[in-house]
């Protein structure tokens, strides 16, 4: 037997995320028959869950909007080094050409 090709990346809107979770939180159907019911895997709707669970207080984390600014500022932090480091290497160079 092969062995199975992966799923493909998928994305979900933020609304149909709340909507599974708020399925799974009634508690008519498991987390698990959740998942199967819209082809979703199992540790995807708990990761849901529980980042709902941050976002509303009842858990310790970072929320989803901390870890928005978080990505931000890490992107924006990448791009000043980067700057930096053009700018050194500029430095340096010009400094040979003026000796």
């Amino acid at each position: 037997m092969g062995k199975k090709k992966p799923r493909p990346r998928r994305s979900f809107t933020p609304e149909f995320k709340a909507g599974i979770v708020e399925l799974c939180r009634r508690g008519d159907r498991s987390v698990g028959q959740v998942a199967k019911d819209f082809d979703l895997t199992g540790t995807a709707v708990r990761l849901w869950i529980g980042q709902a669970e941050t976002d509303a207080g009842e858990r310790d984390g970072l929320a989803s909007t901390e870890c928005e600014e978080l990505a931000a500022l890490r992107r924006e932090n990448r791009r000043l080094r980067e700057d930096v480091e053009v700018l050194e290497r500029a430095t340096a160079f010009f400094a040979k050409e003026t000796r």
